[in-house]
């Protein structure tokens, strides 16, 4: 998907000229998002063309289809969401190949960035790279300061890579790649796989089976583990303001406030509710919660953005089951 806009715009250096985004994982959550948001709300920013690239098009996994996209795309900007992803479960099976294949895709995106002299990359991370014993709430200083909790080591360590190599490049080339760290996503477009979607699509798929098949709702682990949610128009809007204002090298938190946490329990009944499902809930506390708490602290992201408007869980999660 290519949207065209205008023919020219600012770069980020203040001279004039076509600003080009190539964005990776483009047809995923968060690419769907930054498309909606770029169409909708971004009409003024004359100038930019952006490209959504989908796994269809270039498989990241080989260095040789990344730099053929980069070539035909010539891209002055990258926003990088190209990742293999999965939930917990699968994570805890196939750590090795969650490492494997993100390790592989960041470093074809980001050296192909860098090959074919992108101005600016902005990658996403996670907030499971932060450590799992460590004080809370976390921020951007405390990624590297011990191991990351052991169900999703895999995935975490390679997301850990990109802030390494991107300091890398910095201090080598003196190019402006960062990343981003939201914290739990959902929205319209993403994975509803129950076994490895996310917390909150699984949790939607399970409540919509159980009502539809009049069975008891199950849901998997304890519901204390406690996670902040951000709307993925939210992320997206941020993601546009990152790509265009921020300058750091050093990455950024993308979340609500501590104030908005809430208890995977608190999610489920938020679902159920919005369902109006009045059967059983059972919870299986024979499976992993998972990391049990991993508060995000966004004041960073508030002393840039003071006035941002995050869109109240409840409120998103409305507009996700409508989209279901």
């Amino acid at each position: 998907m290519i949207i065209r806009p205008s023919l020219s715009v600012f770069q980020m250096d203040g001279s004039v000229g076509p600003m080009r985004v190539l964005v990776t994982g483009g047809s995923g959550l968060v690419g769907r998002a930054i498309e909606r948001v770029v169409k909708t709300e971004s009409g003024e920013r004359e100038g930019e063309e952006w490209v959504f690239l989908s796994s269809k098009e270039a498989n990241l996994l080989s260095a040789e289809e990344t730099r053929a996209a980069f070539e035909k795309h010539r891209p002055t900007h990258v926003i990088h969401l190209a990742a293999m992803v999965g939930g917990l479960f699968r994570n805890m099976r196939q750590n090795l190949d969650f490492w494997r294949n993100n390790v592989h895709i960041n470093d074809n995106v980001l050296q192909a960035a860098h090959e074919f002299g992108v101005v600016k990359v902005v990658s996403c991370l996670s907030t499971c790279i932060f450590p799992d014993k460590t004080t809370y709430p976390i921020d951007e200083t405390m990624i590297h300061n011990g191991p990351p909790h052991e169900s999703n080591f895999g995935y975490a360590y390679a997301k850990r890579m990109i802030d390494v190599q991107n300091r890398a490049y910095f201090q080598q080339y003196g190019v402006q790649y960062t990343a981003v760290i939201p914290t739990n996503v959902f929205g319209p477009h993403d994975n509803f796989n129950i076994e490895d979607g996310h917390v909150l699509p699984g949790l939607i798929h399970k409540t919509y089976l159980a009502k539809k098949e009049g069975k008891p709702l199950h849901v998997w682990g304890s519901g204390r583990a406690l996670r902040q949610f951000i709307y993925s128009l939210d992320l997206a809007r941020l993601f546009l303001w990152v790509l265009r204002e921020y300058d750091e090298v050093e990455p950024i938190i993308l979340s609500v406030g501590e104030e908005d946490e809430l208890t995977v329990k608190d999610a489920v009944d938020a679902v159920v509710e919005g369902f109006g499902f009045k059967g059983e809930v059972i919870y299986d506390t024979s499976k992993s919660d998972g990391q049990i708490k991993k508060t995000a602290n966004n004041a960073k992201l508030r002393k840039y953005l003071p006035d941002f408007k995050f869109t109240p869980f409840k409120q998103g999660d409305q507009h996700k089951r409508c989209s279901i």
